[in-house]
């Protein structure tokens, strides 16, 4: 690519003698101006002007940013890198497997087809806790994730040899995020170019939404799904509008009470009820410096919970000190200061940026909380917990309230083949689980639960019997200063054993609960709750057999875990005797934060860091000892069940046919708000009678060999039978059924049936689907499954009244159309109830090289009732319009390629 350089901004950097090629900011008029985030976007659109996808004229736009402005003004960002986890990295390793396959179809070179920008992919979502509260449960765990996922894993191997610029992060390293912040990330970047080393601040779009954790440390990045970062890795740029940028003040700092997770938690709702969906959140003010970095990576992990596109923190000197703890080099830290400093990048509190709107939290005021039972944004102040599960308990248990306990209870005896004996009832806390990347790699929360673990031992208190407690730390250097602490042992006596270096219990490997425990829920429809340190707490996420689920900090998961059940009041119930008999509160074993910052201050240091990340891409002998396949394009095996041919490229043509109008479709589902991409497309366990469970059972696997849904990925056979399959979906065409069932009406008077056989009975009929969703639909993680299941299964609309981001982009991704009811109207507004028949005018102007900005829809009920109503067309840019008449944005790049190297 050649650069314009409209602006005259290429310059050098001398920074200790070496030279670095820059592109100033300052040579651009209005740029001092802009918030640090539109200032990354703008030395990405100077570096990489070209005068055709990037001009003069947005680059001049974006400099005169005005704040007041609703996003309208489209620019192409190219990130300098991607990041990938192995639930999402899967399919994009496949899909660019068969991508070399359809080039060479086209007439093409496979060997084209190869990341342009670096990709990374760790390997962090697999592991499950079958194994826990045992000294061997970390072992047991890697050795199943290996019998479990051995074709995943030879075929990510495969894909580290074939493919330039991509490697892999073996199991059992960390999490993907808090991999990125402690090694993977460069700050700024350094690449030779023409001879020449230049020198531009890192950005990276991930495929996991919580990629955003890298915003703490003045990272630009940004959760995508699978297939955009798949075009970002073949060199296309993130089409995107100039957003709006909230300024979000801080000021005082934390109390010795509160911790990160209760600050986290707090912003989450204060950004949930402004209301940050595509917009930059900012942080700035004098507090900003007292906020440690580990503290920052939690806050810019949950981005995507209070649902704002990123949540970043400029670099200032504790970014430095955290680069230096976590061992980058000297020359890599100076290269940082300098140029940030150079370019207007430094935090400098007393120069404050203007913003589209501000917030203002000071952190003096947080106080302990825990969210749920099935929303982050849904924050309780600690001490209100008992009296809001007493509310909340109420939508997930039938009994009265006659108990005498002022709440529906429902008491079960439960006798555990190892002679435990206790009772069960609503509200037991089933799982508490240090878990997830928001948590588990920032060092005042983690020491926080293992002092409290210490406390808690010697006064003699143990976890209750019916818990299965785990931890899952985010970096291996969490267990070295664990161990260097001396606190582990606490933690074990617990039953708070290290089950491994993973996701875990936030993306639904939590592993079964113990049968007995699980035999009594089931039986006796207890409403059983999880505490867990994580960012997800969806319905039907966790755990089937849980259906109240809370985030807490890690201490409090600990505090949880003594406790045993939601049904608890931490100010006023008593966790226990000491050896004396005296009551034991939680006041009692809290931890004193400045114990718990010695402790760390004695604990951490830089040669860990150094000796936990110098082998990182190694692996361990299980990995080294895979057979791993060679060769440009990759030798499909017909027979696997996790690694399959996808079919979006068969039949393709060099040029693609005209955008066509909907006619006759059908409703396949009609939901309601909040659906996210987890009731889409869930991750978790499924079980033999379901469609994925029956595809499997045909093809000889065994149940206890089904793994999970997010580990069968690359088999698009499992993952459009688990479309709209989540255990707690709840389909209007339905009346009080949970789970992937909607009605057939291919069949005489509609019959239920499950989602998958219902679709497949409409493809046959050549039937078009559509479906119907209420506000926020697509929230939550950057799941390219539910859009591309959502395609396979024939679903060519999905209309409703307002959409996430991510999600919205990858229906256009994947060629569906995403369509919005009139402001204000919905489907129940207009008498929608799912059982007419769809006719939508007026797409076909996309094949005209516009975008109409609404269509027309006809709705037809059996009764002969006709509804009409005209639908936003929520295709934001001219990239997305491409990648619609393309049937998709993996065509699109395909033709790209394809057309480039005939010309």
């Amino acid at each position: 690519m050649t650069t314009v350089d409209s602006f005259g901004s290429k310059g050098v950097l001398d920074v200790n003698g070496a030279e670095y090629e820059i592109f100033r900011l300052n040579k651009v008029e209005g740029a001092q101006n802009l918030p640090y985030s539109l200032k990354i976007l703008l030395e990405n659109l100077l570096r990489t002007e070209d005068g055709a996808n990037v001009t003069k004229k947005q680059i001049e736009t974006l400099a005169q940013w005005d704040p007041q402005d609703d996003p309208r003004h489209e620019i192409q960002f190219t990130p300098a890198r991607v990041l990938m986890q192995d639930f999402t990295g899967v399919p994009c390793v496949v899909d660019l497997a068969t991508m070399r396959e359809a080039i060479a179809d086209l007439g093409g070179d496979a060997k084209r087809v190869n990341p342009l920008a670096p990709a990374e992919l760790v390997i962090d979502h697999s592991v499950q806790i079958d194994s826990f509260g045992n000294p061997d449960a970390i072992e047991r765990n890697m050795e199943i994730e290996y019998e479990r996922n051995g074709e995943r894993y030879q075929f990510l191997r495969w894909g580290q040899t074939a493919f330039d610029n991509f490697k892999v992060v073996p199991p059992g390293q960390g999490i993907v995020h808090q991999v990125n912040i402690e090694y993977l990330a460069r700050t700024v970047m350094t690449r030779e170019v023409d001879g020449v080393l230049r020198a531009y601040p890192d950005s990276c779009v991930g495929t996991d939404s919580h990629t955003t954790m890298v915003n703490g440390l003045g990272v630009l990045g940004w959760g995508v799904g699978g297939i955009e970062a798949e075009a970002a890795m073949l060199g296309q740029p993130v089409s995107m509008l100039i957003p709006r940028v909230v300024g979000f003040k801080l000021t005082g700092s934390i109390p010795s009470g509160a911790t990160a997770t209760d600050v986290v938690l707090t912003i989450t709702e204060m950004l949930r009820q402004h209301g940050v969906v595509g917009k930059f959140v900012e942080f700035y003010g004098e507090g900003v410096a007292s906020v440690p970095l580990a503290n920052r990576a939690t806050i810019g992990n949950m981005s995507p919970e209070f649902g704002s596109t990123a949540a970043i923190f400029p670099i200032d000197q504790v970014t430095l000190d955290y680069l230096r703890l976590t061992g980058r080099t000297e020359e890599n830290i100076a290269l940082v200061e300098a140029y940030t400093k150079e370019q207007g990048l430094w935090h400098d509190p007393a120069n404050e940026a203007q913003y589209s709107e501000y917030l203002e939290l000071d952190l003096s005021t947080v106080v302990p909380s825990i969210s749920g039972p099935k929303r982050p944004q849904d924050r309780i102040v600690l001490s209100d917990a008992k009296e809001q599960f007493r509310k909340d308990i109420h939508n997930y248990a039938t009994e009265s309230d006659d108990a005498g306990v002022g709440r529906p209870s429902h008491t079960v005896d439960v006798k555990m083949e190892d002679g435990r004996e206790f009772e069960l009832d609503h509200g037991a806390v089933s799982i508490a689980s240090i878990t997830s990347c928001t948590n588990t790699s920032n060092p005042s929360v983690m020491m926080a639960a293992a002092v409290l673990a210490r406390n808690a031992v010697d006064k003699g208190l143990s976890s209750k019997p019916w818990v299965k407690t785990s931890v899952a730390p985010g970096s291996r250097v969490v267990t070295e200063y664990y161990e260097k602490s001396g606190l582990i042992p606490y933690l074990e006596q617990l039953g708070f054993n290290i089950v491994g270096y993973g996701c875990t219990t936030c993306i639904g490997n939590s592993g079964p609960l113990e049968s007995e425990i699980s035999q009594a829920i089931q039986e006796n429809d207890l409403s059983v709750t999880s505490v867990l340190s994580g960012n997800r707490n969806f319905e039907g996420r966790i755990n089937p057999d849980v259906k109240m689920n809370y985030l807490a900090s890690p201490p409090l998961v600990v505090a949880y875990a003594l406790a045993g059940s939601m049904d608890f009041d931490f100010d006023n119930d008593v966790l226990g005797q000491d050896q004396d008999g005296n009551d034991v509160y939680l006041k009692d074993i809290w931890p004193d934060p400045t114990e718990v910052q010695q402790i760390i201050d004695d604990s951490i240091d830089t040669e860990m860091f150094h000796t936990e990340y110098s082998t990182i891409f190694d692996g361990d002998q299980r990995w080294q000892s895979i057979d791993t396949p060679t060769g440009d394009v990759f030798d499909w095996n017909d027979e696997s069940t996790y690694v399959r041919k996808p079919p979006y490229f068969e039949g393709m043509k060099e040029t693609p046919d005209p955008v066509q109008d909907i006619s006759g479709a059908r409703v396949l589902l009609k939901l309601g708000d909040s659906v996210t991409t987890d009731h889409i497309s869930p991750a978790g366990a499924f079980k033999s009678d379901t469609p994925a469970g029956r595809y499997l059972t045909e093809h000889g696997v065994a149940r206890k060999d089904f793994n999970s849904y997010g580990s069968r990925r690359g088999n698009h056979e499992v993952m459009i039978r688990g479309t709209f399959a989540n255990i707690r979906i709840k389909n209007q065409l339905l009346d009080g059924v949970e789970g992937g069932f909607t009605r057939d009406f291919t069949q005489e008077g509609g019959p239920q049936a499950y989602v998958y056989d219902a679709a497949m009975n409409y493809a046959d009929q050549n039937t078009p689907l559509v479906v119907l969703g209420g506000k926020e639909y697509g929230t939550g993680s950057s799941r390219d499954w539910a859009a591309k299941g959502t395609a396979l299964l024939g679903v060519r609309a999905v209309i409703s009244e307002s959409f996430e981001r991510i999600h919205r982009s990858n229906l256009i991704g994947m060629g569906v159309l995403p369509l919005q009811f009139p402001q204000g109207e919905s489907a129940n507004s207009l008498g929608l109830d799912g059982t007419e028949t769809f006719d939508i005018s007026g797409i076909t102007e996309l094949n005209e090289g516009t975008t109409p900005a609404t269509v027309h829809v006809t709705a037809t009920h059996p009764e002969g009732k006709v509804t009409e109503f005209d639908a936003d067309v929520r295709i934001d840019t001219p990239g997305e319009a491409d990648y619609y008449r393309n049937g998709g944005i993996l065509q699109y790049v395909l033709r790209q390629i394809a057309s480039s190297e005939k010309n």
